[in-house]
C-alpha cells in the first residue's frame, strides 16, 4: 500500500470552520444522549446510531450515483477503524461510566490528542511531536480540567479499571486517527468511508446487542427518544463522519483529535444558548486555556509575534 498524502500540519482556515462545525455536533450529541439514555441501553443506541448511519449514507450513494468498493483490502480496513474509532472506544467509555462520574470520565477522555501526538509521531513521517504541539496538547488538557472542574480527581483511585477503560478508549481513538488516514492513500472518498466504516461497526455491533441487549425484550421507545436516536443518525454520526474524514484526510490525525477539546466547549455553549444554563468563571477561564493551547498547536500565532518581534528588533 502507497504511504498516505502528506498533510497539513497548520491548518486552513476551511479546515478549522469543519473542525469546529465538527465539535458542535459531538458536543450535540450529549443531549440526545441524555434522552435516549433513559429508555434504551447504551449498545442498542451504538447500533442505532451506526447502523441507521449506514442505511442513509447508502442511499444517499445510489441516488448520487456513487459505488461502494468491493476490495477485500479495502473492507479489511474499514473494519479496522470500525473497531478502532466506534466497537471499542464505544463499549469501553460505556463500561467506565457505569462506576465513575461522567465529568472524570471526560477529563480520561481529553487525553485522545495526547495519544494522538504520541502515535502519529511514532507511525508517521510527517506528524512529528514539536514543542509547540505538546505544549498546546497540555495546555487543552489543562483548560478542559479547569472547564468541568478539578474536583472530578476526587475519585482518582477509586474504580481503577473503569477509569483505565476510558483511559483505552481515548488511546483507540489516537490509533484510529493514524489508521484512517489510509483510505485517502488508498483513492477512497470520504463519503464511501464514512459508510464503509459505520457498515463495519453494524456489523460487528449486531451480534454483541443481541446477545447482551436483546432489543426485542424492550418497551417500544417514546417519540422523544426516537426523536434523539434521529438526531444521532444524521447529526452526530452521518454528518459527523463526512467532516472526521474530510478534516483527518488533510489535516491528519494530531489535528482532528483536536475536537476532543473543543467538544465540551460545544457541550457548555450549546446549554447555555438552548438551555438557558450559566456560564461560570471556570468555563471562560477553561475555554480561555483551551484557545491558548490551539494557537501553541497551530503554530501561526506564535510565528506572527516572532515575526514582528524580529523586525522590532
Amino acid at each position: 500500500m502507497s504511504h498516505p498524502p502528506k498533510i497539513n500540519m497548520t491548518m486552513t482556515p476551511l479546515e478549522w470552520g469543519m473542525l469546529i462545525a465538527l465539535s458542535l455536533l459531538w458536543g450535540g450529541s450529549f443531549f440526545f444522549n441524555g434522552i435516549a439514555i433513559k429508555e434504551l441501553p447504551p449498545l442498542t443506541i451504538v447500533l442505532c446510531r451506526v447502523g441507521f448511519a449506514a442505511i442513509l449514507l447508502y442511499i444517499f450513494m445510489r441516488l448520487t450515483g456513487r459505488q461502494m468498493p468491493t476490495s477485500g483490502k479495502v473492507w479489511q480496513a474499514f473494519f479496522g477503524i470500525g473497531i478502532l474509532q466506534n466497537v471499542l472506544p464505544f463499549s469501553l467509555i460505556l463500561w467506565g461510566q457505569t462506576y465513575i462520574a461522567s465529568g472524570l470520565a471526560s477529563i480520561l477522555n481529553a487525553t485522545t490528542p495526547l495519544f494522538a501526538v504520541i502515535v502519529a509521531h511514532f507511525l508517521t513521517d510527517d506528524e512529528k511531536i514539536t514543542k509547540g504541539r505538546f505544549l498546546g496538547v497540555i495546555l487543552g488538557f489543562t483548560g478542559i480540567t479547569v472547564l468541568i472542574g478539578g474536583d472530578v480527581f476526587n475519585d482518582i483511585g477509586n474504580n481503577f479499571y473503569a477509569q483505565l477503560a476510558c483511559l483505552g478508549a481515548a488511546l483507540s481513538y489516537g490509533f484510529s486517527g493514524v489508521y484512517g488516514r489510509r483510505f485517502r492513500a488508498m483513492g477512497i472518498s470520504t463519503i464511501a468511508t464514512a459508510t464503509g466504516q459505520v457498515t463495519a461497526s453494524t456489523l460487528i455491533l449486531i451480534p454483541i446487542v443481541l446477545i447482551f441487549d436483546q432489543p426485542w425484550t424492550l418497551a417500544m421507545p417514546s417519540l422523544a427518544a426516537i426523536g434523539a436516536i434521529a438526531g444521532l443518525v444524521i447529526f452526530a454520526t452521518v454528518l459527523a463522519y463526512i467532516l472526521f474524514f474530510r478534516i483527518l484526510g488533510s489535516a491528519g490525525a494530531t489535528n482532528i483529535m483536536l475536537v476532543t477539546f473543543l467538544i465540551p466547549v460545544s457541550a457548555i455553549l450549546l446549554g447555555t444558548f438552548i438551555l438557558n444554563e450559566v456560564l461560570e468563571l471556570k468555563h471562560f477561564v477553561g475555554m480561555a486555556i483551551i484557545g491558548f493551547g490551539l494557537a501553541a498547536i497551530d503554530g501561526r500565532p506564535w510565528k506572527k509575534l516572532k515575526g514582528t518581534l524580529s523586525k522590532q528588533a
